[in-house]
């Protein structure tokens, strides 16, 4: 099976997989999380700009990782086009073509879990923006694209809470 998590920054996507990673439900999944520092060090803009070639960069991350059988990911292809999206310096047409080409390993993922940020504090964690109205920006792209290629994806869940009530859910949705 596989897994992603889709959400706007610091709404917990990272800490909902780290903490699915302890659970014996999850022992054969390989997990992927947070890379922006290394990303970061390669010299690719991050957070409220970027560049048509790190946006590549990060969608072949979100395609090899949909190689592997089992993989929980705090990052979806959903979330790679809605940066893209927002992105200054890329013209609106190649967006729109690259959404298009992305938005085709939207079928890949069994379940992907929309994380919302109401009631979520924005944190600091020394990479990503901590603009709160960029923030907002994010996670409206994010719903416009999950509406817009939803005959792309198989199922798509909302999450509401603290983590281990969001891991309820999930354990829920996934019948374990």
């Amino acid at each position: 099976m596989k897994i992603g998590f889709t959400g706007t920054m610091s709404v917990g996507k990272t800490t909902i997989v780290k903490a699915l990673q302890e659970l014996p439900e999850f022992k054969d999944y390989y997990f992927a999380t947070e890379r922006s520092k290394y990303l970061r060090d390669l010299g690719i803009p991050l957070n409220t700009d970027s560049t048509i070639e790190g946006q590549i960069i990060f969608l072949a991350e979100r395609s090899s990782e949909l190689l592997r059988p089992r993989i929980i990911t705090d990052r979806t292809v959903i979330d790679v086009m809605a940066f893209t999206n927002l992105a200054k310096s890329i013209p609106h047409y190649i967006c729109d073509e690259f959404s298009q080409l992305a938005s085709n390993l939207l079928r890949n993922y069994d379940h992907i879990f929309y994380i919302s940020p109401d009631g979520v504090e924005l944190e600091d964690n020394g990479v990503r923006t901590i603009d709160a109205e960029y923030r907002i920006q994010v996670d409206k792209e994010i719903k416009k694209m999950m509406e817009k290629y939803q005959n792309k994806i198989k199922h798509i869940h909302v999450l509401y809470g603290t983590t281990e009530e969001r891991i309820q859910q999930i354990k829920q949705v996934l019948d374990l």
